[in-house]
């Protein structure tokens, strides 16, 4: 069945085409035309006075951090994991289904179309499920991280939380479950390390293995602040970039998340290997880990995509805001206001890591063989974006969620003036709410 997006101005080719028909057919955008050229579409999407851009890839989250809003705020860093470590020991399969139906429904809500869940080591497979069903009940796409840890410390300075580690041969196990359970749907399956400190040599052979023989995505939080470092440089003599890397744990599948205190060899080092970094700025601030080197990963040649973080660091999943938020904070720190304007921060919030997340590159806007993750603005749904003397400024400095009208993933409507077209609102909310009461 062929569908159409009439009549909207689409963001292509590192530019905007006013009053075009985009067409789309088994999940993929197949023609972008003058207007009228859709009007015989089986199903026709009105784009009259709306904007059509790329759907935003949230390259690192965890969505079950949804229900610990605002949890140990204003504590370091490693006193927060514990707090949030705690609540993760207690999660159960209901609470990690209501946790990522929210947090997917409001990715969905800033214009998030795909997702990448670092779930952190658990040892229940019905949480797993729960996440599963989640996932496939908001309908949006989601590469899901299996969290994998193998060295056990309470502390969580050299380990992680010991009551959630599992035999490295069971979770393997498992995940090749999940990748079975997911062949074909709009969920992949990836590896989750915690961190460096998390897992021993041995852990990342096996893991390195793993991954590479079914060429699948392994996610890693990495000199977030200088733990990673400080903790290497103690029990192993090395910094945290040369740990991983002497054991040959960097490759071209890898996102390294965060790495706010990357240095200039470690920059040289993942970009020769072929990483991806996800840029989660409004977390980095919250949790006042610093402010990555942004316009220094780009120069080194490295893939940089977007993330919000867990709503536990963030505290919302909010793509528009990381979207700001991580154009202003580079031009802040800078001094310049010619950093990073909306062409840039579009193509990193669109697929800047995609090589690394096993999806098609995406840059410059909708393009024709692109799969149809789309998302459709309004901005006269908000009078504080309006007049709009340029839509992609407009969308930079002002966009809210309020804006986000429409969104597809695979061709589907997901999202229709605003509101999820599979997930019943009203009893989420209901859901939400008793927890909260609770």
């Amino acid at each position: 069945m062929i569908k159409a997006v009439n009549g909207v101005t689409v963001y292509s080719g590192g530019g905007w085409l006013p009053n075009r028909d985009v067409l789309i057919e088994a999940g993929t955008v197949t023609a972008i035309e003058p207007g009228g050229a859709g009007r015989s579409a089986a199903e026709q999407i009105d784009g009259t006075g709306a904007y059509l851009v790329p759907g935003f890839v949230n390259t690192h989250t965890h969505l079950q951090q949804s229900l610990m809003r605002g949890i140990a705020e204003g504590t370091p860093l490693l006193e927060w994991l514990l707090a949030v470590g705690a609540e993760s020991v207690a999660v159960t399969p209901e609470r990690a289904y209501t946790a990522t139906v929210a947090a997917a429904l409001e990715a969905l809500r800033s214009g998030t179309t795909a997702l990448v869940e670092h779930m952190w080591p658990h040892p229940s497979t019905e949480v797993h499920d729960a996440v599963l069903r989640g996932l496939r009940d908001s309908g949006i796409r989601a590469v899901l991280g299996r969290g994998i840890a193998d060295r056990p410390d309470p502390t969580r300075r050299w380990g992680f939380e010991p009551r959630l580690i599992q035999p490295r041969e069971e979770v393997l196990e498992h995940t090749e479950q999940l990748i079975e359970d997911t062949a074909g749907s709009r969920i992949s399956i990836g590896l989750a390390v915690p961190n460096p400190r998390s897992v021993t040599p041995a852990g990342m052979a096996a893991i390195g293995d793993f991954a590479r023989q079914r060429d699948l995505t392994v996610s890693i939080h990495l000199l977030e602040t200088r733990t990673d470092d400080l903790m290497c440089r103690e029990h192993v003599g090395m910094g945290a970039v040369e740990y991983l890397d002497t054991h040959d744990f960097l490759w071209d599948r890898v996102i390294a998340v965060h790495c706010v205190e990357l240095d200039a060899a470690g920059r040289e080092t993942l970009a020769a290997r072929g990483v991806a970094v996800s840029y989660n700025p409004v977390s980095n601030m919250r949790l006042g880990s610093g402010v990555a080197a942004v316009p220094d990963w780009l120069d080194a040649g490295l893939a940089v995509g977007l993330g919000v973080d867990g709503a536990a660091s963030n505290d919302t999943q909010d793509m528009l805001e990381s979207l700001r938020i991580g154009a202003y904070v580079q031009r802040a720190v800078r001094q310049r206001a010619d950093l990073l304007g909306f062409g840039a921060m579009l193509d990193m919030a669109a697929g800047g890591a995609n090589s690394a997340l096993g999806l098609a590159p995406s840059a410059g806007g909708v393009a024709v063989g692109d799969r149809a993750d789309l998302t459709l603005i309004r901005f006269d749904r908000d009078f504080a974006t309006l007049p709009v003397r340029d839509p992609g400024a407009a969308l930079l400095t002002t966009g809210t969620s309020r804006v986000i009208d429409t969104v597809l993933v695979d061709g589907e409507v997901v999202l229709r003036d605003g509101h999820s077209t599979r997930i019943d609102e009203h009893e989420l909310i209901r859901t939400l709410s008793e927890l909260n009461a609770s």
